[in-house]
């Protein structure tokens, strides 16, 4: 029901007790009856109350306190990334969670928390968040939120990519926004029925003899084996497997190798080595022998995996498709697991399409306060628009991609 109401402004101290002394109220038209903000910039005062939220929420394991949490410790704290979480609650019941944070630098920029390494952007929302706040309410909610931001952080600019058009089983909320369509996209497809069934209905009949030659070819060296690892021993040799095979790939790529930052092997060995972060992180390999030929790190969550981080061996195994069969086996695994989904996340390569069978439009959202901010906003938006032309033009991204791998060789060449 559509009325006006009193929403509160909640700043909590570091010390986790709601400052009744900076609290503000302001009239609002539109909001739902007993909607409160709440700001917060201490991840541990809001440790329990996000972990319960996740359990039960619309979201992605990009946005679990395990994965964000995790990414500050070894990351965001590192670079300087400050936390600006917005907990929206009704009748005290939290309601959604929108997981921001503050960048460094000089011009101040709201972004995700964790943006770099999260695939999928989108707040964390209550099930049943679309039958108690329809797009009219979301919009005055959203000018409060970021009146609320203003009045914590005063920034210059909020810069929130890839966010995405779902939430789960709901429309991301976040649509009725002024949205500019993000460069790439993201490619799912649902697990049904038996592995043969389904691998028959994905790949034609000389496709799937193809495969089985390359299987062939591969075995030809040694037993093929794909394993789960679960001790750390074996997990970090496998994540350093794996990291070795990315470092070929983003080079052969011409592109940066995230792994050389510091903090980025901590941060995935920390997330896949925890006991506690079983049930949330997957880490797989094809062996030949003695040797990882392929890779991947995974997360699941409601009964999706999500394919983050997948490698391969080059040289001599490269024509066997090692990767491939690791993809294979990771969604036979999950099938017969009873997931529902296996999220190939963000990226247009073309073998995403060959499985897929759901598209998910990503967009970015773009919001200046002050004349810097302006000034920042207006060449972003002209470079993404660019970078959209340019990687959704057929005629213009394969020499685009062809010519930034031949830098990355020459950068590689001994000299």
């Amino acid at each position: 029901m559509t009325q006006s109401v009193q929403v509160a402004f909640e700043r909590h101290s570091d010390a986790g007790a709601p400052d009744r002394a900076a609290e503000v109220a302001r009239p609002l038209t539109g909001v739902p009856a007993g909607l409160r903000l709440s700001f917060h910039g201490d991840l541990a005062e809001i440790e329990q109350e996000w972990r319960a939220f996740e359990q039960g929420a619309d979201c992605t394991a990009f946005q679990t306190y395990d994965w964000l949490s995790t990414w500050h410790r070894h990351i965001g704290a590192r670079e300087g990334v400050a936390p600006a979480i917005v907990i929206g609650r009704q009748d005290g019941d939290i309601l959604f969670i929108l997981p921001l944070a503050l960048a460094p630098g000089r011009l101040r920029r709201i972004t995700w928390f964790g943006e770099f390494l999260s695939n999928s952007s989108a707040p964390l929302l209550a099930r049943d968040f679309a039958q108690r706040v329809n797009a009219a309410q979301f919009m005055a909610l959203w000018r409060q939120i970021e009146q609320l931001l203003r009045l914590q952080l005063h920034h210059d600019l909020i810069d929130l990519d890839k966010i995405s058009e779902t939430v789960g089983a709901q429309a991301n909320p976040m649509l009725a926004l002024d949205l500019a369509r993000h460069a790439n996209d993201a490619y799912l497809v649902h697990l049904t029925g038996a592995w043969d069934e389904f691998y028959a209905a994905k790949r034609s009949v000389s496709w799937r003899k193809t495969d089985k030659k390359k299987r062939n070819r591969l075995a030809k060296s040694g037993e093929v084996v794909f394993s789960t690892a679960t001790d750390r021993a074996e997990i970090e040799r496998t994540i350093d497997a794996l990291i070795a095979q990315k470092k070929s790939s983003y080079a052969s790529l011409g592109v940066a190798n995230m792994f050389e930052w510091p903090g980025y092997r901590d941060f995935f060995l920390d997330m896949a080595s925890d006991p506690c972060r079983h049930g949330l992180v997957h880490v797989s390999s094809v062996s030949v022998g003695s040797t990882i030929v392929a890779a991947s790190f995974g997360l699941t969550l409601h009964g999706n995996y999500d394919y983050v981080l997948a490698g391969y061996a080059m040289g001599e195994f490269e024509a066997s498709s090692p990767g491939t069969i690791q993809l294979q086996e990771l969604m036979k695994l999950f099938l017969e697991r009873g997931f529902k989904t296996f999220d190939f996340n963000i990226g247009d390569e073309p073998y995403k399409r060959e499985w897929c069978d759901t598209e998910t439009k990503f967009y970015d959202y773009v919001s200046p306060v002050t004349a810097a901010g302006w000034t920042v906003a207006t060449a972003m938006q002209v470079t993404r628009a660019a970078k959209r032309f340019i990687k959704r033009n057929p005629s213009i991204w394969p020499i685009i991609r062809k010519a930034r791998s031949v830098l990355g060789s020459l950068r590689r060449a001994p000299r």
